[in-house]
């Protein structure tokens, strides 16, 4: 059950602000759950050389040469998405 608060003598803006610091609280928790969530999924070979539209040949040549981290189970080879993207670079233009 929630709890209950009682308030008296508040202004309109410092209801406003009790709700917003509330609301930016709770959504705060959800949106770094939900960051934890994405970055924690792992990839298989095939789904990390689609997801970078590349060849095979190339996720192998880039993993040998430590471009991107490669997680072993048994003789399945996993990619962390979080860890590819953080392979890309921000080019100049």
């Amino acid at each position: 059950m929630a709890e209950a608060t009682i308030l008296y003598n508040v202004s309109l803006q410092e209801l406003k602000d009790i709700i917003d610091t509330s609301v930016k609280e709770n959504l705060d928790g959800v949106f770094d759950a939900l960051k934890r969530e994405k970055n924690e999924t792992l990839l298989t070979r095939e789904e990390t050389f689609r997801f970078l539209k590349i060849d095979s040949t190339t996720l192998w040549y880039w993993t040998k040469a430590e471009k991107l981290k490669c997680y072993a189970i048994g003789n399945r080879r996993y990619y962390k998405k979080s860890e590819v993207l953080e392979c890309l670079t921000l080019l100049k233009s």
